[in-house]
């Protein structure tokens, strides 16, 4: 078990990553042919989609790295620059392509769901936000700290949930230079944490730097 600051780092680095705030208008845009009830349904399952995804990350993704032989340092250092450049999108205001491609966006409108995909997968639980849990998943040992990382998950899902019931009045009363300037501080606290996994990874590959 960490720190509970940790837990609390990971929090904000998730809910960083996912960012519902700035996916809002892009669930906005893909339902907006639907009525209320539909909508509803959609937000409901790409929330449920989310925790799901995030929550087989957590408990599979260390045997996947076993299984591909890929050491932790190295899949730190993948793990933190693709976070990197994830936060560099979004302090320029942008959704990164590594969640969301030309091609993935063409493909919206010819879904009969779009909540699962491209909605909750790569839009919201992408590699960045995969890689996050699986780095933190091996930082700690112990049920109590999976348990701790799954609630962390939950939330990020709840906070996802609440968002997109308010899309509504997210759409009514925050401008998107708002949504910008939100999507550019999360950026900055992604940067940060990107730097710390990355350096984590080289101590890891090289035991001299440390």
């Amino acid at each position: 078990m960490l720190a509970y600051t940790e837990y609390t780092k990971m929090l904000i680095g998730l809910i960083a990553i996912v960012n519902p705030i700035g996916a809002a208008p892009i669930f906005i845009t893909l339902t907006s042919h639907l009525d209320m009830t539909e909508r509803r349904a959609i937000s409901n399952l790409a929330v449920y989609s989310v925790a799901a995804i995030l929550l087989l990350s957590l408990f599979l993704g260390e045997a996947i790295l076993r299984f591909f032989g890929i050491t932790i340092s190295s899949f730190r250092v993948a793990g933190g620059l693709l976070i990197l450049l994830m936060a560099i999108s979004m302090m320029h205001a942008k959704t990164s392509g590594v969640k969301h491609t030309d091609e993935e966006a063409k493909e919206d409108g010819k879904r009969e769901s779009i909540a699962v995909v491209p909605l909750a997968t790569p839009l919201l639980a992408g590699p960045g936000a995969i890689s996050t849990v699986i780095l933190y998943a091996h930082k700690g040992a112990g049920l109590l700290h999976y348990l701790l990382v799954g609630l962390v998950i939950c939330l990020t899902s709840l906070f996802l949930y609440i968002v997109f019931k308010s899309v509504p009045y997210i759409s009514k009363y925050i401008s998107q230079t708002g949504i910008n300037v939100f999507t550019r501080i999360m950026g900055l606290i992604l940067a940060a944490i990107s730097i710390e996994f990355i350096a984590s990874g080289i101590k890891g590959l090289f035991p001299a730097l440390s």
